[in-house]
């Protein structure tokens, strides 16, 4: 019975973009343990029996709660778990954000890599000055091809939640990409990607990974006080803090500008774009002058 409520549900999540490896993993792993129990309908000590099972009895549990919901909406003989069964969910990591000089010396330190006279520096000076500018998901700026590039910007093809959209660049990322460009097309490939290896294939995450380590270490980037080493993937939270940085002020300013970054940055819910006010003492100084004001009876 629990199985096929499981298909309906992936069915209809996956209509709505989202993926759902990790999730239908669990779900059809909860429904075989209640069909070899006799269990009809979700119950909080059935549930919480089943992900005592695994290493990670918090991920399963998270995993089912959506589908709970969703067949209580239904039939109110399902049971919601307490989602704390398992203690809180660790915090999220704090993300390190790229001073401009910083940005420079990592493009700096890339357009040193060899081979030399090779494109591999032009290729990955390119890649993270993009990331820095754009906020593209490092998936997404890999799986770029000749032809999403455009006058009106990047075309970016059913991203992360199934969508697509384009990304407008500025005329310096745009004068910077092109320069890039062509060099790639006088590159030997056997594909359309704009990011290819010295092998002229596409680049994979792992030598993304190591290359960016390496220059890291090359130019001293290491973890802030009571922070973590900066990621590649920060480079879209720096952009994000940045952009951020320059909102206008007023409730309808910071709205509309809220709504834009979110539509650029590809994100499935406004909730990601706020968690980057928190990012900045410079965001937090401004949330706190607003507060100041509102208290003291300003206008917002």
């Amino acid at each position: 019975m629990l199985m096929n409520a499981v298909d309906e549900y992936l069915s209809l999540r996956r209509a709505a973009g989202f993926k759902l490896k990790n999730q239908e993993h669990h779900l059809r792993s909860f429904a075989r343990f209640a069909t070899e129990h006799d269990i009809s309908h979700i119950r909080t000590p059935s549930v919480l029996e089943w992900a005592s099972q695994s290493k990670m009895p918090r991920s399963r549990l998270e995993s089912l709660i959506p589908f709970a919901r969703y067949l209580q909406a239904e039939d109110e003989r399902h049971e919601i778990p307490p989602a704390r069964a398992f203690g809180r969910r660790r915090s999220r990591r704090v993300s390190y954000i790229f001073s401009q000089d910083e940005l420079n010396r990592l493009i700096q330190a890339a357009m040193r890599l060899g081979p030399i006279d090779s494109l591999r520096p032009h290729t990955y000076a390119a890649l993270f000055a993009l990331l820095a500018v754009s906020g593209l998901r490092i998936s997404e700026a890999l799986n770029l091809r000749f032809e999403d590039i455009t006058a009106d910007g990047l075309l970016i093809r059913k991203t992360k939640f199934q969508k697509t959209r384009l990304v407008p660049l500025h005329e310096t990322a745009v004068a910077g990409l092109e320069r890039y460009l062509e060099r790639r097309k006088r590159t030997a490939s056997t594909v359309d990607y704009v990011f290819v290896s010295l092998q002229g294939r596409s680049l994979s995450r792992s030598a993304i990974a190591e290359t960016f380590e390496k220059l890291r270490k090359t130019i001293g980037l290491d973890r802030r006080p009571g922070g973590h080493r900066p990621r590649i993937h920060d480079l879209r939270h720096s952009f994000a803090v940045r952009a951020l940085e320059t909102c206008p002020q007023g409730r309808d300013n910071v709205g509309r500008h809220m709504l834009a970054l979110s539509t650029y940055m590809g994100h499935s819910e406004f909730r990601y774009t706020y968690w980057y006010l928190q990012a900045t003492p410079h965001l937090m100084r401004d949330i706190a002058e607003a507060c100041d004001a509102f208290l003291m009876g300003a206008t917002p």
